[in-house]
């Protein structure tokens, strides 16, 4: 979360942007209950929007055809946002996504 080094970061949070604007119509809204920051509420949904998770799901449509599965391994658990989000995305991108917690340390 928050790196930018990515070559394609602006094209990756563009497409973030779409999809955050295309579920957010189809009844998706942010949950900021589990973040923890000392921040105000609007921070708070910014910080939540770019978790890492998102971020590559985004790189993923923007990468694949719609339909494609794909996965997303992490090394820490999915925030309750994330696993939402990613559930609003199946239904309107008609991906089939796995984001889960990786089993090696």
């Amino acid at each position: 979360m928050g790196d930018k080094l990515h070559p394609e970061i602006e094209k990756i949070e563009r497409m973030w942007e779409e999809i955050l604007r295309k579920i957010r119509l189809a009844g998706y809204s942010g949950n900021t209950a589990d973040a923890l920051f000392d921040i105000d509420e609007e921070e708070k949904e910014d910080a939540l929007y770019r978790h890492s998770e998102k971020l590559a799901i985004a790189f993923g449509i923007m990468k694949t055809k719609a339909g494609t599965p794909f996965r997303i391994v992490k090394n820490l658990r999915v925030c309750e946002d994330c696993h939402t989000a990613t559930k609003f995305i199946r239904i309107v991108f008609l991906y089939r996504l796995l984001v889960r917690m990786s089993t090696s340390s």
